[in-house]
């Protein structure tokens, strides 16, 4: 037994996890809550092309992954902006000792 989730559902999730993650890049200081509400939005850019192309592709089509691709070539930028906001992160703490937003003033170290 399947069930599937109509378009609109998928829609209204991933509207709310796009709203999750606008708010936690509006609201919070925290570079790590910044990185991890950027994933967020990113998520559910990702949940919202899968559900159009399940939704609009035909039963066969000649080219079944068209959808599939863009989202694993969004999940590859997700995935190296991680691992460059990570060691941002790193670097940052390194040299003013905090993951505080607001705290990390100046530029040049």
């Amino acid at each position: 037994m399947t069930s599937h989730l109509s378009l609109s559902t998928c829609l209204y999730i991933a509207a709310a996890l796009f709203a999750i993650g606008i708010y936690g890049v509006l609201s919070r200081q925290n570079l790590i809550v910044l990185l991890m509400s950027l994933e967020l939005l990113l998520n559910a850019a990702n949940l919202a092309l899968v559900a159009f192309g399940r939704a609009f592709l035909p039963e066969q089509p000649a080219d079944p992954s068209g959808p599939q691709v863009l989202v694993m070539m969004v999940l590859a930028v997700a995935a190296a902006e991680a691992a460059v906001g990570l060691s941002i992160l790193l670097a940052v703490f390194r040299r003013w000792r905090t993951t505080h937003a607001g705290e990390i003033d100046l530029l040049k170290g």
